[in-house]
């Protein structure tokens, strides 16, 4: 199910997680087409209103039909590939909608690099459940492929069936139908070529997903396999165009450390040089860079502070969180510990300038991006990434395209 052409930069939204309920309910004023009013529903009761109050999960469903009934989302009359691109600061990454298969999800196919936790995943798998449909998709990373890239190339040469630049961020986003049965056959049989598919963001959601998928399938006496809610929507994207930006952190204080001592502390592990009061940010791995007192830092880890044959040893983020928040600032577990916050690259260095020199935060730590091969090597390797390793821009616009878990087309 898609929106008309027409109607696709009304339905269209950020993703219900990057934004709070009262930013959701600002977004969609005036606008009863808006998608928050299925993956946010709160916002169409006062404000204040616990998100996961049952009364807002039976909206989203109501909400959902309303779409429907309304003709704001139609469904397609084929089952259909799409293309899915995204265009930020004049680079394009071009993504395949996909449904893709739970039980690849459960037996690792699909390869997780991140703990989930299952309070988010409860909120996730009532709404798939509630709507009987992914309202959102996930971000998956899949292998370069040049067969992939041809198809690829041979519908984004005609024009668009959606193409817009979405409000507040200024990314272009545009989309094409593939329809023809035979590169539709050519992508299958590509896919099943794959030994892995990767999540790049939507781990929660890939996790409901399937698990809701799984659920169906258990409470069918005549399962087969096939039935639509075998299947989740992703939108994959080649591991070669994708861009990880640095996730960075911010601490309230130094452990009642003096400045003077804490510099001292880190020169133990880094080779410590001040860079003056301009913006520093790290030129490569093994490299950070510390904002304290109105000052820029620049840290080199040193040869013996890390493991490169160990995919989670070798990563900026661990040699950070073992060597400077837990061992210098007593900062054990960043999943909970509230003296320390986390800040997305797309918001730049700045940012962290502005929150140190508020005194909101005492301290500033900018890493360098994680790779896509770091990320693939410790998905392959079964290992975990630490908590906020990866952020990745543009997120997926919500809504251009909806996957419902009936069969009935």
């Amino acid at each position: 199910m898609r929106p008309p052409r027409a109607l696709v930069e009304q339905v269209a939204s950020r993703p219900y997680d990057v934004l709070n309920s009262e930013e959701a309910r600002a977004e969609a004023a005036g606008n009863e087409k808006s998608l928050y009013h299925i993956i946010k529903p709160e916002i169409d009761f006062p404000a204040g209103t616990d998100e996961h109050d049952e009364r807002v999960y039976a909206k989203a469903a109501e909400n959902f039909k309303k779409f429907q009934t309304e003709g704001w989302l139609a469904q397609d009359h084929q089952e259909n590939y799409y293309i899915y691109a995204q265009t930020m600061n004049g680079k394009t990454q071009y993504g395949l909608v996909v449904a893709a298969y739970v039980p690849d999800y459960m037996d690792g196919t699909i390869k997780k690099h991140e703990l989930t936790r299952r309070d988010k995943e409860e909120d996730r798998m009532k709404h798939v459940r509630v709507n009987n449909a992914n309202i959102e998709p996930v971000f998956f990373a899949y292998p370069d492929d040049p067969r992939l890239d041809a198809i690829v190339r041979k519908y984004t040469a005609r024009t668009p069936e959606y193409d817009f630049v979405a409000p507040g961020d200024g990314f272009g986003h545009t989309f094409w139908v593939i329809d023809e049965a035979e590169d539709i056959a050519a992508i299958t049989a590509e896919f099943a070529k794959m030994p892995a598919l990767y999540i790049a963001d939507g781990h929660h959601r890939s996790a409901a997903a399937a698990l809701v998928g799984a659920e169906k399938a258990k409470q069918n006496p005549n399962h087969r396999g096939d039935e639509e809610y075998n299947y989740f929507m992703a939108v994959c994207f080649p591991a070669g165009q994708l861009t990880i930006i640095d996730y960075n952190r911010v601490v309230k204080d130094l452990n009642g450390l003096t400045s003077g001592q804490f510099v001292d502390a880190l020169r133990k592990h880094f080779v410590v040089e001040e860079k003056g009061e301009d913006i520093y940010k790290p030129e490569d791995l093994h490299i950070f860079s510390l904002y304290l007192d109105g000052r820029w830092y620049k840290l080199t880890a040193k040869p013996d502070t890390y493991r490169d044959d160990d995919p989670i040893g070798v990563l900026d983020v661990t040699i950070s969180s073992n060597l400077i928040l837990d061992e210098i600032l007593g900062i054990k577990d960043l999943r909970s510990d509230k003296r320390v916050d986390f800040v997305g690259g797309i918001r730049g260095l700045g940012e962290l300038k502005k929150r140190v020199d508020s005194g909101e935060m005492r301290a500033a730590l900018a890493l360098y991006p994680v790779s896509m091969k770091q990320l693939m090597d410790i998905a392959d390797t079964g290992n975990i990434m630490p908590p906020k390793t990866t952020w990745f821009e543009p997120k997926l616009r919500s809504g251009l395209v909806i996957h419902k878990l009936d069969d009935e087309k």
